[in-house]
Protein backbone atom coordinates (compact mmCIF):
# COMPACT_ATOMS: atom_id res chain seq x y z
CA UNK A 1 0.00 0.00 0.00
CA UNK A 2 1.41 3.66 -0.94
CA UNK A 3 2.07 6.05 2.07
CA UNK A 4 -1.00 8.27 2.09
CA UNK A 5 -0.34 12.41 1.94
CA UNK A 6 -1.21 14.51 4.64
CA UNK A 7 -1.75 17.74 4.79
CA UNK A 8 -1.97 19.14 7.97
CA UNK A 9 -3.16 22.80 9.23
CA UNK A 10 -2.32 24.49 12.48
CA UNK A 11 -4.48 27.26 13.70
CA UNK A 12 -2.82 29.97 16.31
CA UNK A 13 -3.67 33.46 17.15
CA UNK A 14 -3.54 35.31 14.16
CA UNK A 15 -1.69 32.96 12.37
CA UNK A 16 -2.09 29.25 10.60
CA UNK A 17 0.37 27.10 9.53
CA UNK A 18 0.05 23.67 7.04
CA UNK A 19 2.64 21.20 6.15
CA UNK A 20 2.24 18.39 3.57
CA UNK A 21 3.57 15.36 3.79
CA UNK A 22 3.98 12.89 1.47
CA UNK A 23 5.85 9.14 1.03
CA UNK A 24 7.15 10.23 4.95
CA UNK A 25 9.24 12.99 3.36
CA UNK A 26 8.18 16.78 4.44
CA UNK A 27 7.22 17.96 0.86
CA UNK A 28 6.09 21.59 1.39
CA UNK A 29 5.04 23.99 4.28
CA UNK A 30 4.18 27.59 4.66
CA UNK A 31 1.91 30.18 7.07
CA UNK A 32 -0.95 32.57 6.40
CA UNK A 33 -1.22 36.08 8.15
CA UNK A 34 -3.82 37.59 6.58
CA UNK A 35 -5.70 34.65 5.80
CA UNK A 36 -7.35 34.36 9.42
CA UNK A 37 -8.85 37.33 9.23
CA UNK A 38 -12.39 35.63 8.49
CA UNK A 39 -13.66 32.13 7.80
CA UNK A 40 -14.05 32.51 4.10
CA UNK A 41 -10.56 33.67 3.26
CA UNK A 42 -9.23 30.82 5.81
CA UNK A 43 -11.24 28.46 3.30
CA UNK A 44 -9.91 29.66 0.19
CA UNK A 45 -6.60 29.32 1.41
CA UNK A 46 -7.25 25.86 2.04
CA UNK A 47 -9.20 24.83 -0.50
CA UNK A 48 -6.09 26.19 -2.99
CA UNK A 49 -4.16 23.50 -1.22
CA UNK A 50 -6.19 20.78 -1.24
CA UNK A 51 -6.59 21.71 -5.04
CA UNK A 52 -3.02 22.07 -5.62
CA UNK A 53 -1.34 19.26 -2.98
CA UNK A 54 -4.43 16.55 -3.81
CA UNK A 55 -3.67 15.56 -0.36
CA UNK A 56 -5.41 11.76 0.81
CA UNK A 57 -5.63 13.20 4.68
CA UNK A 58 -6.40 16.80 5.96
CA UNK A 59 -5.74 17.37 9.51
CA UNK A 60 -7.01 19.59 12.40
CA UNK A 61 -6.98 20.20 16.07
CA UNK A 62 -9.80 18.04 17.69
CA UNK A 63 -11.87 21.06 19.76
CA UNK A 64 -12.83 19.51 22.83
CA UNK A 65 -11.97 19.56 26.58
CA UNK A 66 -8.02 19.73 25.63
CA UNK A 67 -8.48 22.70 23.52
CA UNK A 68 -6.78 25.75 24.37
CA UNK A 69 -7.64 27.87 21.08
CA UNK A 70 -9.78 30.76 21.41
CA UNK A 71 -13.09 31.71 20.23
CA UNK A 72 -11.85 32.97 16.72
CA UNK A 73 -9.02 30.19 16.09
CA UNK A 74 -11.97 27.13 17.41
CA UNK A 75 -14.05 28.60 14.86
CA UNK A 76 -11.27 28.59 12.09
CA UNK A 77 -11.00 24.94 12.65
CA UNK A 78 -14.64 24.21 12.59
CA UNK A 79 -14.28 25.77 8.78
CA UNK A 80 -11.15 24.23 7.80
CA UNK A 81 -12.95 20.38 8.92
CA UNK A 82 -16.19 21.71 7.25
CA UNK A 83 -14.53 22.19 3.87
CA UNK A 84 -12.52 18.58 4.30
CA UNK A 85 -15.53 17.33 4.64
CA UNK A 86 -17.02 18.58 1.07
CA UNK A 87 -13.93 16.89 -0.51
CA UNK A 88 -12.45 14.20 -1.76
CA UNK A 89 -10.47 13.33 1.80
CA UNK A 90 -10.16 11.78 4.21
CA UNK A 91 -10.80 14.58 6.71
CA UNK A 92 -9.22 13.57 11.09
CA UNK A 93 -9.23 16.15 13.99
CA UNK A 94 -6.65 14.52 16.89
CA UNK A 95 -6.09 16.40 20.23
CA UNK A 96 -3.01 18.41 19.91
CA UNK A 97 -0.15 16.15 21.48
CA UNK A 98 1.53 17.34 24.15
CA UNK A 99 4.12 14.86 24.83
CA UNK A 100 7.12 17.29 25.91
CA UNK A 101 7.57 19.80 28.56
CA UNK A 102 7.09 22.83 26.29
CA UNK A 103 6.77 23.58 22.18
CA UNK A 104 10.38 24.26 22.05
CA UNK A 105 11.42 20.84 22.83
CA UNK A 106 8.65 19.45 20.79
CA UNK A 107 10.16 21.21 18.02
CA UNK A 108 13.86 20.02 18.40
CA UNK A 109 12.23 16.39 17.93
CA UNK A 110 10.30 16.99 15.11
CA UNK A 111 13.31 18.98 13.23
CA UNK A 112 15.65 15.57 14.27
CA UNK A 113 12.36 13.34 12.72
CA UNK A 114 12.04 16.21 9.68
CA UNK A 115 14.88 17.60 8.64
CA UNK A 116 13.59 20.27 6.26
CA UNK A 117 12.05 21.83 9.09
CA UNK A 118 15.12 22.85 11.17
CA UNK A 119 15.98 25.60 9.60
CA UNK A 120 12.86 26.98 10.84
CA UNK A 121 13.50 26.42 14.78
CA UNK A 122 13.39 29.60 17.00
CA UNK A 123 17.21 30.92 17.90
CA UNK A 124 16.55 30.51 21.61
CA UNK A 125 13.53 29.72 23.68
CA UNK A 126 11.37 32.92 24.25
CA UNK A 127 11.03 34.69 27.92
CA UNK A 128 7.73 34.83 29.48
CA UNK A 129 7.39 38.36 27.93
CA UNK A 130 8.03 37.85 24.85
CA UNK A 131 5.76 36.81 21.63
CA UNK A 132 5.98 33.53 20.66
CA UNK A 133 7.64 33.19 17.22
CA UNK A 134 5.45 33.25 13.96
CA UNK A 135 7.23 29.86 13.14
CA UNK A 136 5.74 27.96 15.45
CA UNK A 137 2.91 26.94 13.70
CA UNK A 138 4.83 24.97 11.34
CA UNK A 139 5.81 22.88 14.20
CA UNK A 140 2.18 22.79 15.55
CA UNK A 141 0.75 21.59 12.03
CA UNK A 142 3.82 18.98 11.94
CA UNK A 143 2.75 17.54 15.33
CA UNK A 144 -0.84 17.37 14.48
CA UNK A 145 0.42 15.50 10.88
CA UNK A 146 3.01 13.84 12.91
CA UNK A 147 0.54 11.95 15.23
CA UNK A 148 -1.64 10.82 12.42
CA UNK A 149 1.18 9.61 10.41
CA UNK A 150 2.84 7.65 13.55
CA UNK A 151 -0.34 6.93 15.59
CA UNK A 152 -2.29 3.78 15.72
CA UNK A 153 -4.11 3.22 12.16
CA UNK A 154 -7.54 2.62 14.37
CA UNK A 155 -7.61 6.55 14.26
CA UNK A 156 -7.46 6.35 9.98
CA UNK A 157 -10.11 3.80 10.55
CA UNK A 158 -12.56 5.56 12.88
CA UNK A 159 -12.09 8.61 10.70
CA UNK A 160 -13.20 6.43 7.82
CA UNK A 161 -16.33 5.30 9.76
Amino acid sequence: MAALSVLAIAVATSKVGYVYISGGKLQDWGIGVKVTKSSADLVGFVQELINELKPDVVVTEKIGKGCRKGDHAKELIRSITELASHNPVLDVSVSRPRQYPSKYEEAQALAKAYPESAGYLPKQKRRIFDFEPRRMVLFEALALADKVIKGPPTRLAAAMG
